[in-house]
């Protein structure tokens, strides 16, 4: 028989209850609730933003090396009037010595019904221009790679940070529970600082980007050990549940550790990617007439399999030009950079025509540039630095372009300007964090209340910077 409640004891009950009833509410309203279903279903889950975004999945085609705005999307007509000549104005410092105006060897026509003026460079992407945001007032903070490719990548030039697509992939989750949630393709080997690019840092490690060299063709090289050829999938599936029963005993004694966490995770992935890995990267699946329009070669494959993978469902995909630094263009920068754009225009063009057609592209947010940007000075010959030759330029972080497309950007539209001759951003200046910032808005995320615990204090991308640029945003 249940004792009756004394007076004392029912006013603490319903007082109590009433207080829970409060937290609960404002535990609701700052988005502190979502999380819970989410962890019960797995840390790769997919998760509600703050708010509703325009943009679901990003595509970041990243040109390591830092690509010369000057001669791909921000014209400069005032640089052949200076050939050869000084500027009027002191050179900006940069990592090496630069001499005289240094005019683009490319020519520049309008496309589109913007006009917007664009390299010959680029003649695939150009005829997408309407759909483009271009934006030529960026700005970083040093002249070097590695601590402007962690700006770029992580938020912060110097210390350990999350990258961007870690970022993403925690506040989001995944919409494909067997293939990774954020996946990065560089063929031929890693980029400068490495893995360092798409670190997950102190947010669990199942959030870390894969890596997929795509200079192989098969889908064994592409992603060793894919096959278990020795025992069938339903002897995987016990060996894992067994594995997992084991690894919980060992967690139990331990608490929690968000190392084996992401080791047990990843064994899970694994068995799920036997399934769908296969598919999603291969190409030869796809109808001819889609195989060429984006083209022949190494970067029209990758990007070829990026536009898969987002289709089925991976949340965050991010594409290098090549191992090492392949736009740092120090000298003969028309030849490399007329090779480099020829190797993957068509295949940016077709890519962005593709996502269009299959009505993926309003909610693909796209990410075009590399590091920073050139000078619009010549780089003077300097031992060990280059080979001596009067016709690349150097490193620039005053001023450079990149551009976005899709996930609800304001296509056909130029934001910001650097000065007459491209040296440095000088109208709507847009840094680094501000562009994160904006890239967290589109996809739903207040970047200040973006956050993770760590070290007894809440880290963010933008840390304490960055404002949203409303004014790239339709």
């Amino acid at each position: 028989m249940m004792r009756p409640f004394s007076r004392r004891e029912l006013l603490r009950r319903c007082g109590m209850g009433f207080g829970a009833l409060g937290l609960w509410h404002l535990l609701a309203e700052n988005g502190e609730l979502t999380a819970a279903p989410a962890a019960a279903a797995g840390p790769l889950a997919p998760r509600p933003p703050h708010f509703p975004g325009r943009a679901k999945r990003v595509l970041h085609l990243f040109m390591n090396g830092g690509p010369s705005h000057v001669d791909t999307f921000d014209p400069k007509p005032a640089l052949a009037r200076y050939a050869g000549q000084p500027l009027p104005r002191p050179n900006l410092r940069t990592e090496r010595r630069t001499g005289a105006a240094f005019p683009s060897p490319f020519k520049f026509r309008k496309y589109g019904q913007s006009g917007i003026e664009v390299s010959e460079l680029f003649p695939h992407v150009a005829s997408c221009i309407d759909d483009i945001c271009v934006i030529r007032s960026m700005y970083a903070d040093v002249p070097n790679h590695e601590p402007s490719l962690m700006l770029m990548n992580c938020g912060e030039a110097r210390l350990v940070r999350p990258s961007f697509g870690s970022w993403v992939t925690y506040g989001l989750g995944s919409e494909n529970q067997n293939l990774p949630g954020f996946i990065v393709m560089c063929p031929g080997g890693y980029p400068i600082q490495e893995s360092q690019n798409w670190q997950s840092a102190f947010l669990p490690g199942v959030y870390q980007g894969t890596y997929i060299n795509t200079a192989n063709v098969g889908l064994d090289r592409l992603i060793e050990n894919i096959r278990n050829r020795a025992v069938s999938r339903e002897q995987q599936r016990q060996q894992l549940d067994l594995l997992a029963q084991l690894n919980q005993r060992h967690r139990e004694r331990r608490g929690d550790d968000p190392r084996l966490e992401a080791r047990i995770q990843s064994f899970e992935l694994a068995f799920g990617m036997q399934r769908d890995a296969e598919e999603a990267f291969d190409i030869s699946r796809e109808p001819a007439h889609i195989r060429n329009l984006y083209g022949p070669g190494v970067q029209a494959r990758q990007l070829l399999i990026a536009r898969r993978l987002l289709e089925k469902g991976v949340r965050f995909v991010q594409v290098w030009t090549g191992e090492g630094q392949p736009w740092d263009n120090h000298d003969d920068l028309e030849v490399n950079h007329r090779r480099l754009a020829r190797d993957c225009d068509q295949a940016i063009g077709a890519l962005l025509k593709d996502l269009k057609q299959r009505g993926m592209l309003d909610e693909t947010l796209v990410i075009w540039g590399g590091e920073f940007g050139r000078t619009p000075t010549v780089e003077l010959p300097t031992p060990g630095a280059n080979a001596g030759r009067i016709n690349g330029r150097d490193h620039n972080h005053w001023g450079f372009t990149m551009w976005l497309a899709g996930g609800g950007v304001k296509g056909g539209y130029v934001h910001g300007a650097t000065d007459e001759f491209g040296f440095q951003a000088v109208e709507n200046r847009m840094h680094v964090h501000d562009l994160h910032a904006t890239l967290l808005w589109l996809l739903g995320f207040d970047h200040e209340r973006f956050t993770y615990r760590y070290a007894g204090r809440d880290f963010r991308l933008t840390d304490v910077h960055g404002r949203v640029v409303r004014e790239i945003i339709a």
